[in-house]
């Protein structure tokens, strides 16, 4: 078994946080890691169950605890922030999302999400106006799908779509193919985190590559404070949840 994608838990309802799902989910994801240990230690693992700034760590943990823990292999699904960043840039720049390529780092809940509109591709600038709108709506684009369905749940074909692409690269990688890049959220040095979403290069052991964060404007330099405060007691959570 090469690759093992963990989708599994309940969905959001509307006036649920990410975190509110913790404690159902947390004891999902920390079932089917014992599992992953025991039978397929050295898959590469894609978590995509909520709130992953905690499950991942919960992963984590439960891999260190079975002595199989690879970083390189334990990878938080967070391509659907970057599909919902480079669709929102499209639509006010007008042109085709499939051009766009817009950098998403930090985590994958609310203030976490943190879009470096100064590095989309292709180079462009915004108003305040603009970057305000754009933030706020990556950041609550997964709140405003909940509120839209209004209790029949959460985003699930944007969800399927951006977990099949990030699924694919990770495929691409094992094979060997050359120059796979894509937002995750990893064991990381970037920042004082031990997690934390940023571009990574992936290869056949993982994530062989985790690349800075590159240069920050000053809008983008507060809001990873921020994002840096949310996380670290997300992550402490979901490690909490293992070694307590």
């Amino acid at each position: 078994m090469d690759l093992v994608i963990i989708p599994a838990g309940v969905p959001r309802k509307p006036g649920m946080t990410r975190d509110d799902l913790f404690n159902i989910n947390a004891g999902i994801v920390r079932t089917l890691c014992e599992g992953i240990a025991k039978c397929c230690p050295d898959a590469i693992v894609n978590v995509i169950s909520n709130p992953v700034n905690s499950t991942v760590p919960i992963a984590a943990e439960v891999f260190k605890k079975a002595g199989t823990y690879n970083p390189k292999r334990l990878l938080g699904v967070t391509t659907l922030d970057v599909v919902r960043a480079n669709t929102f840039v499209a639509e006010v720049l007008g042109i085709d999302p499939r051009e766009v390529n817009v950098p998403v780092v930090g985590g994958h809940a609310g203030v976490t999400i943190l879009p470096l509109l100064s590095q989309v591709k292709p180079p462009c600038s915004f108003t305040y106006e603009e970057i305000s709108y754009l933030t706020d709506r990556i950041q609550n684009g997964g709140t405003e799908v909940v509120e839209a369905k209004a209790g029949a749940g959460s985003a699930t074909l944007s969800m399927a779509y951006a977990a099949s692409k990030f699924a694919d690269a990770c495929l691409r990688g094992l094979r060997g193919d050359a120059d796979v890049v894509e937002c995750s959220f990893v064991a990381s040095q970037v920042t004082e985190l031990p997690f934390f979403a940023t571009k990574v290069r992936l290869g056949r052991s993982g994530a062989e590559e985790i690349f800075p964060l590159g240069p920050l404007n000053e809008s983008e330099r507060v809001g990873l404070e921020k994002a840096k405060k949310e996380l670290a007691g997300s992550i402490q959570k979901g490690v909490s949840f293992i070694t307590k």
